[in-house]
């Protein structure tokens, strides 16, 4: 697997490197030797924050962990993929090629149960009405949710508005 660092406010330094490198070789035997994955190390004031991705086949797996020290955040990060993996390697192996994916013998130190189906248990239909970012961030604030999905009127596209873990807000938007 292919590990491509980044880092933002930090310099990579040979440890952060070495360190990054040998965690990810962890996930080798989940995937081809093509796989890439995408490793970026942030620091803001005493949070550090290392978040992994990795595409493949039209699924990304993705996790960022914060910590007061880098090398924990990128272990948290690296076992929080790996969990994932144990969580859905059903759902994943079904859908994705053989040569791609490998759980085969595979004998996981930690059992985490597998989800057995996703099951919708509410559903929900409103109506959508043309708005910008601001006024679909001030209308998820005033009806208290944590995302909200809004017609952009700048763009003409479906969008959805988040509220991040640190206070801030993201917007999704399609791409087509």
């Amino acid at each position: 697997m292919k590990t491509i660092i980044t880092g933002k406010n930090i310099e990579i330094t040979d440890g952060l490197r070495e360190r990054v490198t040998k965690k990810i070789a962890k996930l080798d035997r989940f995937f081809d030797k093509e796989s890439e994955a995408h490793v970026t190390l942030s620091v803001q004031r005493l949070r550090q924050t290392a978040e992994v991705t990795i595409p493949f086949n039209g699924i990304v797996l993705r996790a960022e962990e914060s910590n007061e020290d880098m090398y924990v955040s990128i272990d948290k990060a690296v076992d929080l993929i790996e969990r994932q993996i144990r969580k859905n390697r059903t759902r994943l192996e079904r859908r994705l090629y053989a040569n791609d994916f490998r759980v085969e013998d595979f004998k996981f130190t930690e059992e985490v149960p597998e989800e057995k189906e996703f099951k919708v248990v509410r559903s929900k239909r409103f109506a959508i009405k043309p708005m910008d970012v601001e006024e679909a961030i001030l209308q998820m604030n005033l009806l208290g949710h944590e995302f909200f999905m809004f017609f952009n009127s700048e763009t003409n596209h479906s969008n959805v508005v988040y509220k991040r873990k640190d206070g801030n807000y993201g917007l999704i938007e399609p791409e087509f």
